[in-house]
Order: C-alpha cells, then sequence, then structure tokens
C-alpha cells in the first residue's frame, strides 16, 4: 500500500489566531446573509432552467453522470475480493487514527507530525493557517489521505483495459478536485477570514460576480479567468503591424510590416488552429513570436480563421484544406513572388498541414521549402485524456447538437480543455471570483483562452471521427479530394517541436507521428506545456528549456536519456533552422505591394466574438 507519512518531518504546534476568525460587524453580516440568500435563490432558479443545466456533451452534468457509473464499475472488483478491500480500508483506518490523534495532541497545545502534506507546488494550501490550525490543518491532511488512498486503490485494481484506467483516473482526478476543502467557505481559512472580517461582503459580491458570468455565458457557465476588460484585440494584443492582403469565407491573410531593411527571399506562412484565434502567437511585444520572427529577417503571414456560425456549416476539412492553407500559400507565393515558402501548422493548424503535405506529396507539387509543426499531432493512437471525450456515444450526440446549430459552440471546447486541468484552470477562479468575491487577475494569456471560437458542424465532425477516434492519417487510410494520403511521401525538412508537460498534444503522440513523415525530422522538446512550451520568448528571465537530439531512435524515452539539455528559449535555435531554408536576401517587402490591402492587422475576423 502507499505509505501517506512522511519519513522525516517536524512536528507542527498549533497556532490559532482566534482574532482573524470574529466577525467585524455582526449586524451588517446578518444583512449581508439576507442578500446572499435573497440573489443565491434568483441564481439559482435562473441557473437551472438554462441548457447547460441538462445533460449534453461536454457538459458538467455528463461527465458527472458517466463519472458516477464508471467509478462504481471500479469499485466491484473490489466488492467481490472482501479480503482485499478489509486490507485497503485497514490501512485507510490507520491513516486516519493516525491523523485524529496527532489533532487532538495539538489542539491539547503540543506538537506532532503531519500523516500527509500537499505535494509541492500545489497552490491550494499554501495560505500558512492550513499548517498552523489544526482545524484547517485536519481538513486538508483528511482530503489528502482519502484522495491519495483512492488514487492508490485505483492503481492496484486488476483487469481494467487500458481506456478504462485512462478515464477512471481522469474521473477520479475531476472529484478530488471538486471535493478540495479550499473549495469550500467554512474549511478554507482565505475565505473564512474574508468573510468574518468583511461580515460577508465578498459572498455577496462573488454572487455579483456569478450572475455577470452567467449573463455574458452561453450554453456553459464561462468562468471568468481573467478581466477581460483590460484588453482589446488590437489595442494592447494582436498589436504587431501589418496589413490584411487577402480574404475568403473562411480566412483573412495578415501580412506583417518589415523590420529589416533586407529579408529572407523566401516567405513564412503560419497556420494557427482554428479553435483559437491566431493572436497566442502575438500576445504583446515581448511575447510575440511574430514580432521575433519578423525581427530575424523573414517575411511573416498569418492565417486569420474566420469565426463561423451556422451559414458556414457545410464547411469540411477539405474546405479549411483547400480555401484555407493553400489558398493562403498561393497568395503568399503571387504576393512574393517566390516559387516555394515556408510553412508552420500549430496544433490543429498542423494536423491540417500534415494532412495537405500528404495531399501535394501524392499529387505530386511542391509550394514549401520546409514545414514545421508546434505541438501538432498527425499519429492519434497516445492523444492523452482528449481521447476520453472521443467515443461513439459522445460522438453521436455531438454530431446531433451540430447538425441542429450548424457549429459547436466554443465554450464546449474550452470546458474540455479546462477539465484537463481542473486544479489550476477551474477551481482558483471559482474560489477567487465567487467566494472571496474577487475579480480576476488581468493576464493576456487567459483574456485570449476565453475568446473562444466556433466550430463548423462539417470540419470538426470529420475531424474527431477522421483523426481522434479512427487515426485514418496516421493508418494511410485517408482520402482527401479523391487523393490517397500518405505521409511516408512528405519528403521536405521537417522541424516538430512539442512540449514536455503538454496535455493536449502529448510529448509522445507527437514523437509518434514525427516518425511517419519521409524526409528529415528535427525534433524539438520544449519545457512546459501547450502554450508556455510555444510561446517561451528570450529574454534575460530564463522560464523554460528545451532539449535536442540528432539521434535516431525508436522512444521519446530513449531520445530524452540522450539529448542535450539548453537554457531558455527555442526561438533562436528554430530562427537558424528556418534560415537554412529560406533562401538569399532581397530588399524589404512592403505589404500588400501586389495583392494591395484589405484592411490594417490584426484584420476584423479574429474581433468577432462567440
Amino acid at each position: 500500500m502507499q505509505k501517506f507519512a512522511p519519513e522525516t518531518k517536524k512536528p507542527v504546534p498549533a497556532e490559532v489566531d482566534l482574532g482573524a476568525y470574529r466577525i467585524a460587524d455582526p449586524e451588517a453580516f446578518g444583512r449581508n446573509m439576507l442578500r446572499l440568500m435573497e440573489e443565491g435563490q434568483k441564481v439559482m432558479s435562473g441557473f437551472l432552467e438554462r441548457v447547460d443545466a441538462k445533460s449534453g456533451p461536454y457538459s458538467a452534468a455528463s461527465e458527472m453522470t458517466d463519472a458516477a457509473k464508471l467509478l462504481s464499475e471500479i469499485a466491484q472488483p473490489w466488492m467481490a475480493d472482501p479480503t482485499k478491500l478489509v486490507e485497503a480500508q485497514a490501512a485507510l483506518f490507520t491513516s486516519y487514527m493516525q491523523l485524529f490523534s496527532g489533532t487532538a495532541q495539538r489542539a491539547m497545545g503540543g506538537a506532532a507530525l503531519p500523516v500527509a502534506e500537499p505535494e509541492p507546488g500545489d497552490n491550494r494550501f499554501t495560505d500558512s493557517d492550513w499548517s498552523r490550525n489544526p482545524y484547517f490543518d485536519f481538513c486538508k491532511q483528511f482530503y489528502l489521505i482519502t484522495t491519495r488512498w483512492l488514487e492508490d486503490m485505483l492503481k492496484r485494481t486488476e483487469g481494467l483495459d487500458e481506456r478504462t484506467r485512462q478515464r477512471a483516473e481522469f474521473y477520479l482526478k475531476q472529484v478530488a478536485s471538486a471535493l478540495s476543502p479550499s473549495n469550500f467557505p467554512l474549511t478554507n481559512p482565505v475565505v473564512l477570514r474574508e468573510t468574518f472580517q468583511s461580515s460577508g461582503q465578498n459572498l455577496v459580491q462573488g454572487m455579483a460576480n456569478l450572475v455577470h458570468d452567467i449573463e455574458r455565458s452561453g450554453d456553459l457557465l464561462n468562468i471568468s479567468q481573467t478581466d477581460v476588460e483590460a484588453f482589446e484585440v488590437g489595442r494592447n494584443v494582436a498589436t504587431a503591424p501589418g496589413k490584411v492582403i487577402f480574404q475568403n469565407d473562411i480566412i483573412q491573410l495578415i501580412q506583417y510590416a518589415p523590420a529589416t531593411d533586407t529579408v529572407y527571399e523566401r516567405p513564412l506562412l503560419i497556420v494557427p488552429p482554428w479553435i483559437n484565434k491566431f493572436y497566442i502567437l502575438d500576445l504583446g511585444p515581448q511575447k510575440s513570436f511574430i514580432r521575433f520572427a519578423v525581427s530575424k529577417g523573414f517575411t511573416v503571414f498569418v492565417v486569420s480563421w474566420v469565426n463561423p456560425d451556422e451559414r458556414l456549416a457545410h464547411k469540411t476539412f477539405e474546405n479549411y484544406m483547400t480555401e484555407g492553407i493553400l489558398a493562403a500559400t498561393n497568395a503568399v507565393k503571387r504576393e512574393t513572388g517566390v516559387d516555394q515558402i515556408n510553412v508552420i501548422g500549430y496544433c490543429v493548424g498542423g494536423t491540417l498541414l500534415g494532412t495537405t503535405l500528404a495531399y501535394l506529396a501524392a499529387r505530386g507539387e511542391e509550394p514549401f521549402s520546409s514545414a514545421t509543426f508546434f505541438a501538432a499531432q498527425v499519429d492519434f493512437t497516445k492523444a492523452g485524456d482528449l481521447m476520453l471525450f472521443i467515443d461513439d456515444a459522445q460522438l453521436k450526440s455531438l454530431e446531433e447538437m451540430m447538425a441542429e446549430r450548424g457549429y459547436l459552440d466554443g465554450a464546449r471546447m474550452a470546458t474540455v480543455f479546462n477539465m484537463l486541468r481542473p486544479k489550476d484552470l477551474i477551481w482558483p477562479y471559482i474560489v477567487n471570483n465567487y467566494m472571496l468575491g474577487k475579480k480576476p487577475f488581468p493576464f493576456d494569456l487567459l483574456f485570449w483562452n476565453q475568446d473562444s471560437t466556433r466550430l463548423p458542424a462539417a470540419n470538426h465532425k470529420f475531424y474527431l471521427r477522421e483523426f481522434y477516434h479512427e487515426n485514418k492519417l496516421a493508418r494511410g487510410q485517408m482520402t482527401i479530394g479523391n487523393v490517397k494520403l500518405d505521409l511516408g511521401k512528405v519528403k521536405l525538412p521537417i522541424y516538430e517541436l512539442c512540449a514536455k508537460e503538454d496535455h493536449i498534444a502529448p510529448a509522445k503522440s507527437v514523437f509518434i507521428g514525427s516518425r511517419l513523415f519521409g524526409g528529415p525530422v528535427t525534433y524539438v522538446l520544449a519545457g512546459s506545456g501547450h502554450i508556455a512550451g510555444v510561446i517561451n520568448p528570450p529574454g534575460e528571465k530564463v522560464k523554460y528549456q528545451y532539449w535536442t537530439n540528432d539521434r535516431k531512435v525508436a522512444t521519446l524515452e530513449a531520445w530524452f536519456d540522450s539529448a542535450e539539455e539548453h537554457p531558455g528559449s527555442w526561438w533562436p535555435h528554430y530562427a537558424e533552422w528556418l534560415a537554412r531554408y529560406s533562401g538569399g536576401k532581397v530588399d524589404a517587402r512592403t505589404p500588400g505591394a501586389k495583392l494591395g490591402v484589405i484592411e490594417d492587422a490584426p484584420g476584423s475576423y479574429v474581433k468577432v466574438k462567440s
């Protein structure tokens, strides 16, 4: 069994500041509690009438139903073996007894060793009263003992296939995150102190914050993760100077103004994901990959996808290839007068790029000198927790919803991504916004994260079924435009970037996909996750690192074992690599010199809200 008690810890004495937990103004507290009850009843009545209170794909209700069903199935093997169950329960009971004894010791003025402590970096329990105050310390340790025992029980459950075990681990993570004592006012010292000191005004303001979030939400509650009023697209995010030089139904093409007198002959086209907006690559001057690339002498073009509504429901994945990446490629070649360009695909944009490369290779066309993938998958056998949302039942329900509306609301995909990291992306904001009554901190990355886009029904249906569910591209079974696709025929040089802690495009998944291409692949592993691993600009402050390895090995583990670690940003490494495939230098190009200018960057498509 898992050990819950640390081996070498110092005894913790009790320190209780009762003054911090006294009501400052009892009369005001009473008034605020009445206001809270009245407003709470109104909110609850309205909330229960909302669409997201009903069962549906990617909703909290449907996921909790699935979780309860699955976890009850996991319990059955243990119920069928009473001896093992009693042994496991005895271990849990022993840990509880150690906790009760230690808490009693501290309540009488003594000190006691902790039975369980939070993992390093667990920000839920940073307040000093989680350790000093026996009451909150008991709540914390009871929670940690219980959840770790449950995790250990799941690990020891036999007879589970890989998908069932993965689903159980995912749902246990959801339940464990939700039941943390930090999520309840009476067991969170920070919330309780604020409630007493403000006479409950924090809870009243928190209810007002909840009302605001409900009013601005669509089908699903959109919890504010940042102060959205602090940012505006084109004012303090997406500010790199440039012009929109081409557009059609699904894209605007932006050409950015040069920052050097001469530029490389071959331009760079960036294809971001259409499930988010492109300005993740241009959050601000210091974080902008676009500005960095321009500063290194590259002529940069970026696809800005439309935020589709029901009028574009019929747009397929093939349309996104022909009217998106291929239309943009042709426009870049016409504008710059070159035969070949370089191209980057980020996330879903990279999946589209991989498909396009296989399509062009089958037709014998070579418009690209090199291709780069940022955290993008072309093989989905190890696609991580997102696979849990892709089965026949969920796909059928999702397709029915999209058929009715013509698109998938971006809030549903945002909910899925947040559920992959509930401890970081859901519950801290519930506590901050609705219990402490505070406005979330202004953060450009989270502003972008909440600026979601809709997904056209035909395209998204194809993407989920053909890639995630059936993995046809990797298996050589996909056909686009009557062309059979084979990634092995793609021979051009490839730069493959993945992130070590990516939970959306796992590093192992990206590595497996990179081995399917037929040409030379430079595989680079960045520190951090799906966003921070990519948006890691060079500067004085070194946040993350990256790893390189030129050896040809069969697994990511073998690659990493002999990889060389480099502190800081991978951007300069990439700029050097890209320069090798960008030709000589020519005079800097004026945006729209040949195709004309439609409007200033960042364009109008990116400003359309969902």
